[in-house]
């Protein structure tokens, strides 16, 4: 049988080595890992996009596999579902921005923000293009921390969050959230994400070699706390 496959996108401003923790556990739970990596400051949107196009096309035909996304890498990997023959068999999505969050609102005007983050940060803050990244169309689950500080003197508020998203910034119209005490940062290093990702992404193979056991997808929006 062939060895299921785990696709990883980092996150803005990080690289590869960012999710290094979670290929090396994911590897030891059967999986073969391949991580995507990207450079916000001179790469464009489109030619990212293509490029991680081919990247998966190039690793996973035929086999069945996951995609893992942490904060940008996740809205890339929602943008490019759709460009794919063949779909993952599940999504996780971890402190990925859903919408326009504050802080990318925040930073958008400044100068140093437009040169490092380039036109992918940019398109953070912007409201159309948000709106239009698509929701994936197979089981799908989000990791939103709740690490952060909260305070009316914090630009995030008394909202639970991760330092850099509220949790109400990461949620998608029927996709369970996962509530986990972890910083926006450091989450794809979280034990209780790992947990329960490798759950389900088992869970998820298993349903497309054996097709009878097929779990449906999420339907309804739902917060689970992690134990």
């Amino acid at each position: 049988m062939h060895q299921p496959v785990a696709i990883l996108a980092h996150g803005m401003g990080r690289t590869p080595f960012s999710m290094a923790l979670l290929a090396y556990r994911l590897r030891r739970q059967g999986f073969r890992t391949a991580v995507f990596g990207y450079s916000v400051t001179v790469e464009k949107f489109p030619s990212c996009l293509a490029r991680l196009q081919r990247f998966i096309q190039s690793r996973c035909a035929g086999q069945p596999y996951i995609v893992v996304g942490h904060s940008l890498g996740a809205v890339l990997l929602r943008c490019v579902l759709p460009k794919l023959s063949q779909l993952p068999v599940a999504c996780f999505f971890l402190a990925s921005p859903a919408q326009v969050c504050g802080f990318a609102r925040l930073l958008a005007p400044s100068v140093p923000y437009r040169l490092v983050a380039g036109e992918m940060g940019q398109l953070l803050a912007d409201e159309t293009f948000m709106q239009s990244v698509p929701i994936p169309r197979c089981p799908t689950w989000i990791y939103a921390g709740t690490g952060g500080p909260t305070s009316r003197f914090y630009p995030l508020g008394d909202e639970p969050n991760d330092g850099i998203l509220k949790v109400s910034e990461t949620r998608l119209p029927g996709v369970p959230v996962v509530l986990v005490p972890a910083m926006h940062t450091f989450m794809m290093n979280s034990r209780r994400v790992v947990q329960h990702l490798l759950q389900h992404a088992h869970a998820a193979v298993a349903a497309t070699l054996h097709p009878v056991a097929s779990p449906s997808a999420p339907v309804a929006y739902t917060d689970y706390k992690s134990n």
